[in-house]
Protein backbone atom coordinates (compact mmCIF):
# COMPACT_ATOMS: atom_id res chain seq x y z
CA UNK A 1 0.00 0.00 0.00
CA UNK A 2 1.61 3.47 -0.87
CA UNK A 3 0.08 5.87 1.95
CA UNK A 4 -0.68 8.67 -0.96
CA UNK A 5 -2.86 6.75 -3.17
CA UNK A 6 -4.57 4.70 -0.76
CA UNK A 7 -5.42 7.66 1.23
CA UNK A 8 -6.52 9.06 -1.61
CA UNK A 9 -8.72 6.04 -2.47
CA UNK A 10 -9.91 5.68 1.30
CA UNK A 11 -11.17 9.37 0.59
CA UNK A 12 -13.10 8.47 -1.98
CA UNK A 13 -14.71 5.24 -1.19
CA UNK A 14 -16.07 7.01 2.21
CA UNK A 15 -17.72 9.30 0.05
CA UNK A 16 -19.36 6.54 -1.99
CA UNK A 17 -17.01 5.45 -4.55
CA UNK A 18 -17.84 1.95 -4.81
CA UNK A 19 -15.52 1.24 -7.30
CA UNK A 20 -12.65 2.91 -4.95
CA UNK A 21 -13.82 0.53 -2.02
CA UNK A 22 -13.24 -2.49 -4.24
CA UNK A 23 -9.90 -0.90 -5.47
CA UNK A 24 -8.87 -0.90 -1.69
CA UNK A 25 -10.19 -4.65 -1.45
CA UNK A 26 -8.39 -5.78 -4.24
CA UNK A 27 -4.82 -4.49 -2.86
CA UNK A 28 -4.97 -5.36 0.60
CA UNK A 29 -6.55 -8.62 -0.41
CA UNK A 30 -2.87 -10.52 0.74
CA UNK A 31 -3.95 -8.25 4.48
CA UNK A 32 -7.16 -9.72 4.79
CA UNK A 33 -6.10 -13.36 3.96
CA UNK A 34 -2.96 -12.99 6.38
CA UNK A 35 -5.99 -12.31 9.24
CA UNK A 36 -8.66 -14.78 7.96
CA UNK A 37 -5.66 -17.45 7.85
CA UNK A 38 -5.08 -17.05 11.53
CA UNK A 39 -9.10 -18.63 12.10
CA UNK A 40 -8.68 -21.40 9.85
CA UNK A 41 -9.49 -24.70 11.15
CA UNK A 42 -12.64 -23.26 13.47
CA UNK A 43 -15.05 -24.20 11.60
CA UNK A 44 -15.90 -22.38 9.12
CA UNK A 45 -15.16 -21.92 5.21
CA UNK A 46 -12.07 -20.31 4.28
CA UNK A 47 -13.80 -18.08 1.66
CA UNK A 48 -16.85 -17.28 4.08
CA UNK A 49 -13.71 -16.04 6.36
CA UNK A 50 -12.27 -14.23 4.12
CA UNK A 51 -15.73 -12.44 3.37
CA UNK A 52 -15.79 -11.83 6.66
CA UNK A 53 -12.72 -9.94 6.52
CA UNK A 54 -13.87 -7.86 3.97
CA UNK A 55 -16.60 -6.87 5.93
CA UNK A 56 -14.67 -5.74 8.53
CA UNK A 57 -12.08 -4.30 6.46
CA UNK A 58 -14.52 -2.24 4.62
CA UNK A 59 -16.00 -0.78 8.11
CA UNK A 60 -12.27 -0.04 8.76
CA UNK A 61 -12.59 1.95 5.12
CA UNK A 62 -15.23 3.66 6.20
CA UNK A 63 -13.88 4.60 10.11
CA UNK A 64 -10.77 5.40 9.24
CA UNK A 65 -9.52 9.17 10.40
CA UNK A 66 -7.62 10.52 7.69
CA UNK A 67 -6.04 13.37 10.07
CA UNK A 68 -5.30 11.01 12.38
CA UNK A 69 -1.69 10.39 11.50
CA UNK A 70 -1.76 6.01 11.93
CA UNK A 71 -0.88 3.79 9.47
CA UNK A 72 -4.44 2.62 7.94
CA UNK A 73 -2.87 -1.28 7.94
CA UNK A 74 -2.85 -0.87 11.94
CA UNK A 75 -6.44 0.25 12.08
CA UNK A 76 -7.88 -2.26 9.77
CA UNK A 77 -6.40 -5.43 11.38
CA UNK A 78 -8.50 -5.16 14.43
CA UNK A 79 -11.31 -4.57 12.69
CA UNK A 80 -10.99 -7.63 10.08
CA UNK A 81 -10.51 -9.86 13.24
CA UNK A 82 -12.92 -8.77 15.19
CA UNK A 83 -15.69 -9.10 12.41
CA UNK A 84 -14.58 -12.60 12.25
CA UNK A 85 -14.18 -13.10 16.13
CA UNK A 86 -17.72 -12.08 15.97
CA UNK A 87 -18.91 -14.74 13.35
CA UNK A 88 -17.40 -17.33 15.08
CA UNK A 89 -18.49 -16.48 18.45
CA UNK A 90 -22.06 -15.92 17.19
CA UNK A 91 -21.79 -18.93 14.89
CA UNK A 92 -23.77 -17.43 12.31
CA UNK A 93 -23.47 -14.57 10.04
CA UNK A 94 -25.95 -12.82 11.31
CA UNK A 95 -25.76 -11.68 14.92
CA UNK A 96 -28.55 -13.73 16.72
CA UNK A 97 -28.89 -13.89 20.44
CA UNK A 98 -28.71 -16.79 22.29
CA UNK A 99 -32.03 -16.04 23.60
CA UNK A 100 -33.66 -15.45 19.83
CA UNK A 101 -32.31 -19.10 19.07
CA UNK A 102 -33.86 -21.01 21.73
CA UNK A 103 -37.20 -19.11 20.80
CA UNK A 104 -37.01 -19.95 17.42
CA UNK A 105 -36.21 -23.65 18.56
CA UNK A 106 -39.34 -23.63 20.48
CA UNK A 107 -41.67 -22.38 17.88
CA UNK A 108 -40.16 -24.74 15.60
CA UNK A 109 -40.87 -27.24 17.73
CA UNK A 110 -44.23 -26.12 19.01
CA UNK A 111 -45.46 -25.83 14.78
CA UNK A 112 -44.44 -29.74 14.37
CA UNK A 113 -46.43 -31.15 17.28
CA UNK A 114 -49.18 -28.74 16.35
CA UNK A 115 -49.06 -29.93 12.59
CA UNK A 116 -49.42 -33.71 13.36
CA UNK A 117 -51.72 -33.04 16.25
CA UNK A 118 -54.06 -30.71 13.63
CA UNK A 119 -53.31 -32.51 10.53
CA UNK A 120 -52.37 -28.91 8.99
CA UNK A 121 -50.58 -25.69 9.49
CA UNK A 122 -51.09 -24.41 12.63
CA UNK A 123 -52.25 -20.67 13.05
CA UNK A 124 -50.15 -17.96 14.69
CA UNK A 125 -52.87 -17.76 17.26
CA UNK A 126 -52.32 -21.18 17.94
CA UNK A 127 -48.81 -20.98 17.68
CA UNK A 128 -48.44 -17.92 20.33
CA UNK A 129 -51.34 -19.78 22.57
CA UNK A 130 -49.12 -22.72 22.44
CA UNK A 131 -45.62 -21.43 23.38
CA UNK A 132 -46.87 -17.79 25.29
CA UNK A 133 -45.23 -16.02 22.58
CA UNK A 134 -46.71 -12.88 20.63
CA UNK A 135 -47.54 -13.05 16.49
CA UNK A 136 -44.86 -10.54 17.08
CA UNK A 137 -42.13 -12.61 19.07
CA UNK A 138 -42.50 -15.55 16.52
CA UNK A 139 -42.00 -13.35 13.62
CA UNK A 140 -38.78 -12.12 14.84
CA UNK A 141 -37.55 -15.41 15.40
CA UNK A 142 -38.24 -17.33 12.67
CA UNK A 143 -36.73 -14.06 10.27
CA UNK A 144 -34.03 -13.81 11.76
CA UNK A 145 -33.12 -17.30 11.97
CA UNK A 146 -34.47 -18.37 8.56
CA UNK A 147 -31.76 -19.98 6.46
CA UNK A 148 -30.35 -18.33 3.88
CA UNK A 149 -31.93 -19.74 0.81
CA UNK A 150 -35.03 -17.91 1.27
CA UNK A 151 -33.84 -14.98 -0.15
CA UNK A 152 -33.57 -16.58 -3.66
CA UNK A 153 -37.12 -18.63 -3.05
CA UNK A 154 -39.49 -17.09 -6.20
CA UNK A 155 -42.67 -15.83 -4.30
CA UNK A 156 -44.67 -12.65 -5.06
CA UNK A 157 -45.49 -11.21 -8.59
CA UNK A 158 -43.07 -12.60 -11.66
CA UNK A 159 -40.67 -14.99 -9.32
CA UNK A 160 -39.70 -11.58 -7.34
CA UNK A 161 -37.24 -12.51 -4.45
CA UNK A 162 -35.81 -10.84 -1.24
CA UNK A 163 -32.72 -11.08 -3.20
CA UNK A 164 -33.98 -8.73 -5.69
CA UNK A 165 -33.76 -5.85 -3.41
CA UNK A 166 -30.03 -6.52 -2.70
CA UNK A 167 -27.33 -5.46 -5.10
CA UNK A 168 -25.12 -7.09 -7.49
CA UNK A 169 -21.95 -6.22 -5.55
CA UNK A 170 -19.38 -8.33 -3.74
CA UNK A 171 -19.89 -10.97 -1.69
CA UNK A 172 -19.26 -8.50 1.06
CA UNK A 173 -21.41 -6.23 0.09
CA UNK A 174 -24.29 -8.78 -0.15
CA UNK A 175 -23.66 -9.69 3.62
CA UNK A 176 -23.98 -6.28 4.71
CA UNK A 177 -27.40 -5.94 2.61
CA UNK A 178 -28.37 -9.24 3.68
CA UNK A 179 -28.21 -7.88 7.59
CA UNK A 180 -29.78 -5.27 6.52
CA UNK A 181 -32.53 -6.19 4.82
CA UNK A 182 -33.75 -8.25 7.77
CA UNK A 183 -33.11 -5.18 10.30
CA UNK A 184 -35.57 -3.37 7.97
CA UNK A 185 -38.56 -6.32 7.93
CA UNK A 186 -37.49 -6.36 12.18
CA UNK A 187 -39.24 -2.33 11.77
CA UNK A 188 -42.42 -3.19 9.99
CA UNK A 189 -45.77 -3.47 11.05
CA UNK A 190 -46.83 -7.29 13.19
CA UNK A 191 -48.72 -8.01 10.29
CA UNK A 192 -46.67 -7.14 7.19
CA UNK A 193 -43.53 -8.91 9.51
CA UNK A 194 -46.09 -12.45 9.10
CA UNK A 195 -46.54 -11.68 5.40
CA UNK A 196 -43.35 -11.21 4.82
CA UNK A 197 -42.48 -14.21 6.59
CA UNK A 198 -44.91 -16.72 5.92
CA UNK A 199 -44.62 -15.71 2.21
CA UNK A 200 -41.02 -15.62 1.30
CA UNK A 201 -39.20 -17.56 4.51
CA UNK A 202 -42.17 -20.46 4.87
CA UNK A 203 -42.59 -20.17 1.12
CA UNK A 204 -46.61 -20.09 1.48
CA UNK A 205 -48.91 -18.90 -1.12
CA UNK A 206 -51.28 -15.86 -0.46
CA UNK A 207 -54.03 -18.13 -0.05
CA UNK A 208 -52.19 -20.23 2.54
CA UNK A 209 -50.78 -17.54 4.82
CA UNK A 210 -54.12 -15.80 4.04
CA UNK A 211 -55.73 -18.71 6.27
CA UNK A 212 -53.16 -18.73 8.71
CA UNK A 213 -53.95 -14.88 9.71
CA UNK A 214 -57.45 -15.12 9.15
CA UNK A 215 -57.70 -12.15 6.40
CA UNK A 216 -58.59 -12.69 2.90
CA UNK A 217 -55.96 -13.54 0.28
CA UNK A 218 -56.64 -10.07 -1.29
CA UNK A 219 -55.63 -8.36 2.16
CA UNK A 220 -52.57 -10.60 2.16
CA UNK A 221 -51.73 -9.04 -0.89
CA UNK A 222 -52.29 -6.01 -0.33
CA UNK A 223 -50.26 -6.37 2.88
CA UNK A 224 -47.55 -7.56 0.85
CA UNK A 225 -47.47 -5.05 -1.88
CA UNK A 226 -47.19 -2.10 1.16
CA UNK A 227 -44.16 -4.60 2.76
CA UNK A 228 -42.41 -4.75 -0.48
CA UNK A 229 -42.75 -1.04 -0.92
CA UNK A 230 -41.41 -0.17 2.71
CA UNK A 231 -38.47 -2.23 1.85
CA UNK A 232 -37.60 -1.57 -1.11
CA UNK A 233 -37.63 2.27 0.28
CA UNK A 234 -35.63 1.70 3.26
CA UNK A 235 -32.82 -0.28 1.16
CA UNK A 236 -32.23 2.32 -1.24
Amino acid sequence: MTGHSSLELIAAAQNGDKSAAEEMIRVNSGLIWSVARRYFGRGADSDDLYQLGCVGFLKAVQGFDLAYGTQFSTYAVPKISGEIRRFLRDDGSVKVSRGLKERAAAVKMTRSILEQRFNREPTLSELSAETGFTPEEIAECETATAAADSLQRETGDEGFTLEHMLGDDGQEDKLIENISLRQAIAELPEKEQMVILLRYYRGMTQEAAARILHVSQVQVSRIERRAIEKLRAQLK
